[in-house]
This record gives structure tokens, C-alpha cells and sequence, in this order.
């Protein structure tokens, strides 16, 4: 077990020191971005958009060979960011939030459960099929449960966070194994910040229903 823990340590302070500036800015703005989440401020939206198309550069121009799915993944990101960013600024003649934090409802739940199960299906066959990934299963699991987490964050639902959680867990090995300890770290931090998240917005949410 010493053993082990000495070669990890020894990857990490290694790879470190071969640092790009993409996964430094990357990083910086994408832990901003999960911050402003986790307080609800449409700051998450701007700083998310600058630092998701940092990592996706870095996942296929720099990846060897290329992260596929987590660059793909990574432009959808920016895409959903665009979308959050107009659901979050909406307002009501009372200049009140039109999307709040919430609950799915059952067939908000019901839909990204089964849209998370199939999109890793179908990641995971064009990755087998049509790249040359070496981490074709967990790439996939990476990119399809953060699909589900996107939109739900887009409609601030409190159920987002968890689906955050299920993908840190898994970007976590995955990213050190392809050498970005940058990024693992970042995963790690995310990972403490989506529980922080989860608790949060569940907070908020039972405070807002009894308003």
C-alpha cells in the first residue's frame, strides 16, 4: 500500500511540473464557475463558458490520445451555459426568478435518469467504434452523467448536484491517469463543492416552499 501511494505521489509531482497555461486558466475559471453555483449566482454561466472551451483544447488538441467524450462533452457545456444563462436571468413582471431552485419532478427525474443511462451507451459505442480512446467506459460515464446534470442545473434543480457528485467520482482516476493532475485535483475540489451544493440548494429549496 506504501508502494502504491509513493507511485501516485511520484506521478503526480512529475506530470505537475508539465503544466500547460490552458489547464491553469481552465481550472481557475471552472472552480469560480462551481462556486457561483453553489451560491446560485449567474456568475456560474460566464466564468463556466470561458474555462469549459479552455478544457475541451486541452482534451483534444493536448490528450494523447485525445479525451474524446470529455471534449465533446466539454463544447456541449458551452452550449448548455448559454441556455442556463438565459433560463437564470428570466424574471416575472414581479422582477422575481422564473426558474427557482426546485425539486424534478418525477418525470424530470424519470427523464434524466434514463437519458444519462442511454447517452453512456451511445458514447461509449461511437468512442469503441470510431476513436481511439484507450478509456472509452469511463470517458463515457464521465460525459453522459454530466449531460443529465447540465440540464437539470439549467432549470436549478436540486437534483443536479448529484449527478455532479457521480461524475467527479469518476473524472477523478480518469484525468489522473491521463497525466492532467491539474484537473484531478480540480475534480477533487469539485467534488467537495457539489456536496457543499447539494446541501446547499436542498436548503434553499424547502426554505423557498415554505414561502
Amino acid at each position: 500500500m506504501i508502494d502504491i501511494f509513493s507511485g501516485l505521489q511520484e506521478k503526480f509531482l512529475t506530470d505537475i511540473q508539465y503544466l500547460r497555461w490552458q489547464e491553469w486558466l481552465s481550472t481557475v475559471l471552472q472552480i469560480a464557475s462551481v462556486w457561483y453555483a453553489r451560491k446560485n449566482n449567474i456568475l456560474v454561466y460566464p466564468t463556466g463558458i470561458m474555462g469549459v472551451l479552455l478544457a475541451a483544447w486541452v482534451y483534444f488538441f493536448i490528450s494523447n490520445p485525445p479525451l474524446y467524450a470529455d471534449g465533446v462533452l466539454n463544447i456541449y457545456y458551452f452550449i448548455m451555459s448559454l441556455y442556463g444563462w438565459y433560463n437564470w436571468s428570466k424574471v416575472d413582471q414581479n422582477k422575481a426568478f422564473v426558474y427557482k431552485i426546485t425539486w424534478c419532478r418525477k418525470s424530470e427525474l424519470l427523464y434524466g435518469v434514463i437519458g444519462c443511462i442511454v447517452g453512456w451507451a451511445i458514447i461509449y459505442f461511437m468512442l469503441l467504434k470510431f476513436t481511439n480512446s484507450d478509456t472509452p467506459i469511463l470517458d463515457a460515464m464521465v460525459s453522459a452523467t454530466a449531460l443529465t446534470a447540465m440540464w437539470w442545473m439549467a432549470a436549478r434543480k436540486v437534483e443536479n448536484w448529484l449527478a455532479w457528485i457521480v461524475s467527479n467520482i469518476v473524472a477523478i482516476p480518469l484525468n489522473f491517469y491521463k497525466g492532467f493532475m491539474l484537473f484531478t485535483a480540480m475534480y477533487v475540489l469539485f467534488l467537495a463543492m457539489a456536496w457543499a451544493g447539494y446541501r446547499t440548494w436542498k436548503r434553499q429549496a424547502v426554505e423557498l416552499n415554505k414561502t
